[in-house]
């Protein structure tokens, strides 16, 4: 992002968005390398003193004499000598540091390091950046990733949470390539699960269970959690026969998964609907999240018929699979 586009950015934001931060959030002091040589380890020659001693008052600070002969001066010194791909100028810093704050909604805080950022862009040659500052920004980079990777992962079974499906929904347009699939999946009798085996082995049951649904998804397809024990297949670009597919083979690894190595006597199942919606078909297109719960529907017919099965719709039929000698709907 380009430090006009984060400027535009912040300025654009309502009021109370501009607010400073509060006195913990961690900041990072710039200043101009020629201002900290201790920084740069840049060799400084003391200053040498010729006094008087006639006069305590004559003494007077003459700066080391400049040398036009002899070897050349030590590497710390010639500080252009490591690499133009290596080194990242200070505008650099100050603009990844504003993007950061940026994404924080910090908007004050980011304006500040754009205004040093266009301030040091005037400059014909921009200072290199201090190692210690480089690896400031490095750490800043790795905690905000950090910290978005936790904000959208459910923690116990480490799928995406509610949060991360509804930002996906909402961000969702209209169905593209082959269409949008949804597909609701709900483990039959969990409840059963746990009065009978304690909520610890529901807990690893809900955790392989994630596992054996993310097996094999399509490209950016992906799984979260709903709630409880239900769970979402978002996928997105499949057209209807190859999302029934993939939630028949879901359905039938749960079913197939050896669950005695956990305890003995455990047996998992799982009831999946189905909503599938395209572009081409010429019908009235729904929100995502209609489509969600057109899928919730088709999952409740999957319980009403006996469980172990997959719902969906062709047509104005509603039709089950993984269910033998079961009649549609």
């Amino acid at each position: 992002m380009s430090a006009v586009a984060v400027l535009d950015q912040g300025l654009a934001q309502p009021g109370p968005a501009r607010r400073d931060p509060p006195a913990s959030e961690p900041t990072v002091p710039m200043q101009h390398p020629t201002r900290r040589l201790d920084t740069l380890a840049v060799p400084v020659s003391p200053p040498v003193v010729d006094s008087v001693p006639d006069s305590p008052t004559a003494a007077s600070v003459v700066p080391p004499a400049p040398v036009h002969n002899g070897p050349p001066a030590p590497a710390a010194v010639q500080l252009g000598t490591r690499g133009d791909a290596e080194d990242v100028s200070l505008v650099e810093l100050h603009e990844s540091i504003a993007e950061l704050l940026a994404s924080r909604n910090q908007w004050r805080q980011a304006y500040e390091h754009l205004r040093h950022a266009l301030r040091l862009a005037t400059v014909e040659r921009a200072p290199r950046v201090p190692e210690q500052f480089r690896l400031e920004v490095a750490r800043l980079r790795r905690e905000h990733a950090e910290a978005r990777e936790q904000s959208i992962r459910d923690a116990l079974t480490a799928s995406y949470n509610r949060r991360y499906l509804d930002q996906r929904l909402l961000e969702q347009g209209e169905p593209d390539g082959d269409g949008l699939a949804v597909a609701l999946v709900d483990l039959d009798w969990f409840k059963r699960v746990n009065d009978t085996f304690g909520h610890l082995v529901g807990d690893r049951v809900l955790r392989q269970v994630v596992e054996l649904l993310q097996v094999a998804l399509p490209e950016r397809g992906f799984c979260a959690r709903y709630g409880g024990e239900e769970f979402v297949l978002m996928l997105p670009g499949v057209d209807a026969s190859t999302a029934i597919t993939v939630a028949e083979a879901a359905r039938a690894r749960v079913e197939q998964f050896p669950w005695s190595t956990i305890v003995g006597g455990l047996r998992v199942t799982v009831s999946i609907g189905v909503a599938h919606q395209s572009a081409d078909t010429g019908q009235l297109l729904t929100r995502p999240d209609q489509q969600l719960r057109h899928a919730d529907g088709l999952l409740y017919t999957a319980k009403q018929s006996g469980r172990n099965a997959v719902a969906y719709r062709v047509g104005n039929e509603v039709r089950l699979s993984g269910a033998p000698n079961r009649r549609p709907r």
